[in-house]
Parts: structure tokens; sequence; C-alpha cells
């Protein structure tokens, strides 16, 4: 019997009146279902013990990670200030993400910079979902392969300009196009900073990619969208990835980025190795109308958002969405969940997230067995 994950040995808790049972019939612990409930303490914040035993129903699993949010309730990140940061902070928080990645599309060089030093300021303050750096999709992407990001906006991989993106402020993460002259070096760069670099928005052969993931890059950012389509001669980036244990795939599990077959695939290629984005724009949490993705507009129409020439831009969905999104796909429930908790919270660490185990901070969601929200706990305190 592991004792580090159940009551102590004495088989009696200490009483303290902070401790509270969540009332689950089980949690998902170091990756696994785990029968039993689960304590937590409200005066440390802390988790104390999983698999005790009793009666209830539902799942606890740790908060939600999401790696890629350009936005969320009305707040576009590339625009926002440190008040907008706070309200889509505490709205992510609500939809069960209490760490994530604020992502910002292409734009020039000074607006990129300043919304990074926003980001730097956001993170700083307390409350809402956990800020752990910012993503920057962009500028050194194909112009083969733009998606919904300015075309005219779009860069040669520079190290000069990374140079001066990295010193703004906290970047965790790059997405680039292996593909196009200079690329390496930004790669060899971001590396050598501690900064993970995906490839994404990319026209690679599968051999270009593999040159990216032998210097360094270490996943793939919305496999399959945005990027050379897989075909049985030429399998280009996705192809290169799926076939590496070293690289890990970002997946929108949403039906109009991916058919159910695609996040199948994914899975059973990479089930350990699959992070579960949203790729959320500011109209996340939102009723259907007209916004923007910095310098992109864009209209929402049932839960769709695409711009005036039909282009898809980012999705609507929260991470919980994308969840069971998977499972609708045919993902079992404990993968799906494991790629929006533990597989992104490998990429941080040092950051003490996608944990549920006695010591571990208690930001935890309670789940019924329809994978519905039901309560949300940071530190335990109850949102």
């Amino acid at each position: 019997m592991d004792r580090s994950s159940t009551v102590p040995a004495s088989g009696v808790v200490p009483e303290r009146r902070s401790v509270v049972r969540l009332g689950v019939a089980g949690a998902l612990v170091g990756g696994a279902y785990r029968r039993g409930d689960v304590e937590v303490d409200r005066e440390s914040g802390r988790v104390v013990a999983v698999g005790v035993g009793g009666t209830g129903a539902g799942m606890a699993v740790p908060g939600l990670v999401d790696l890629q949010v350009n936005g969320f309730a009305g707040v576009d990140f590339l625009t926002a200030d440190v008040g907008g940061y706070a309200h889509a902070g505490a709205a992510l928080a609500r939809t069960g993400v209490l760490a994530y990645q604020p992502t910002l599309i292409t734009s020039r060089a000074g607006q990129t910079v300043a919304a990074i030093e926003t980001a730097a300021k956001a993170r700083a303050a307390p409350g809402g979902a956990r800020i752990l750096g910012v993503h920057l999709e962009g500028p050194f992407l194909s112009p083969a392969r733009p998606g919904t990001h300015p075309a005219g906006l779009l860069r040669a991989p520079d190290t000069e300009l990374i140079g001066r993106l990295l010193a703004a402020g906290p970047v965790t993460q790059v997405t680039l196009a292996p593909e196009l002259p200079g690329a390496l070096e930004v790669v060899s760069a971001c590396v050598q900073a501690g900064v993970l670099v995906s490839c994404g928005h990319s026209d690679a052969t599968a051999a270009e990619a593999h040159a990216a993931f032998d210097r360094g890059a270490r996943s793939v950012t919305h496999l399959f969208d945005a990027m050379r389509p897989f075909t049985h001669r030429d399998p280009g980036i996705a192809g290169a990835a799926l076939t590496r244990d070293d690289v890990f795939v970002g997946v929108i599990a949403d039906p109009g980025h991916l058919a159910p077959e695609a996040v199948r695939l994914a899975f059973q290629a990479a089930r350990d190795r699959v992070v579960l984005v949203t790729d959320v724009l500011a109209a996340g949490g939102c009723l259907d109308g007209h916004y923007r993705l910095g310098d992109v507009e864009f209209d929402v129409s049932g839960g769709t958002a695409r711009r005036a020439d039909g282009t898809l831009v980012g999705t609507t969905i929260t991470l919980l969405d994308a969840v069971r999104g998977a499972c609708a796909a045919g993902v079992p429930p404990e993968a799906a969940l494991n790629a929006a908790t533990r597989t992104p919270a490998a990429l941080f660490p040092q950051a003490g997230l996608g944990l549920l185990r006695p010591g571990d901070r208690a930001d935890v969601l309670v789940l019924d067995d329809a994978l519905t929200l039901r309560t949300v706990l940071r530190e335990a305190r109850e949102l």
C-alpha cells in the first residue's frame, strides 16, 4: 500500500476543522483513476489525502492547464491591460482552467513587446487563473500556412528580433515554421533561453521538421491545422511529430478543427504526448457577434468563429469542452483528462501543476459522471 497517497497508517485523520472531504467517488492521481474520496485543508490550501473510504459521486481532477489562449470573456490578450487580464483570468478559472499561457498572434514588433510587458505585470497580480508565461504564435510563420495570421506582418526568422521579444518579459513558448531560412538558429536561441519551441503554421517536410526537433523543438502547435497535410509519401510535420517519442502535440478537439478520426489518431499514436488546447478567442464565454484578434476582425455565429473570407479563426470552446470533445471522438476519459492536466504540466515541471497527491496545492476540480464541472477549488477554497 502506498501510504503517501492514502490516509495515515493508523487509519485516523487528525481532527482539523479546516479539513473537508470533496464527496467524490474517485480522483485522477498520477495520471490514473483511483477510487475513494479526497480530503483538502482549507487552512494550508493543500491536499491532505486521496483514496479515502466513503460514498460519493463524480471525480476530482487537478486544475486544467491551457497552453493556447488568445483571449476570453471579451478580452483579447494582444491589446489587453492588466484589468482585462484579471477579468479574463477570473472567467477562465470558473471554467476549470487554473493555469494558462496567454497567446499572442502575429503583430507588429512594438505591439508584441508592449503586450508581453503587460502580461508580465498581470502575471504578478493575485487571483484568477495562473499565468505561466506568454506563448508567441508568430511572427516567424510560413506565408503558405498563415491561417488567420495577418500575412503582411509575417517575418523571416531573426535571432535579433527573438532576443528583443524574449527580453520583454516572461515568454515561455514560441511557435515558428522550421523550414524558413534562419529558423534553426532561432530554435537554438530559444532552447538556450529555456523557452519551449513549437513547430506550427508550417509547410515543412518531415525532414525539415526532424531537423528542428533535433535542435530542441519539443512541440507542435495545433496538430493537422495550418500545416502541410499528411500523405503516405509526404508525411510532413504531422507524421514526423507523431512518430517521435520526444515531441508533444497540441490538439484542438473541436469538430470544426478536427474530425473524430484525427483526434483518435493523435491519441493512439501519441497518447502520453497529446496536449489538449483550445486556441480560444476573446469571444470565448461570450455571445455570438463581431470581435477582433489583434488586427484580425471576425464574426462568431453558432459558436464558430470565421473571418469574412470564411477562414476559421480559433475557437470559442472551453478546455473542458475539448476534453468532452475528445471523449466524444472515442478517447477514454482518463486519457483526455490527462491531456488537459498532467501532460501540459510536464512541460512546466517546476510549476507544481497537474498534481493531486497529499501535500500538493489543492487546485482541484470536481466533475460529475458526464464530465460537467461541479466545483472549482483554488488552494482548497471554492471559487
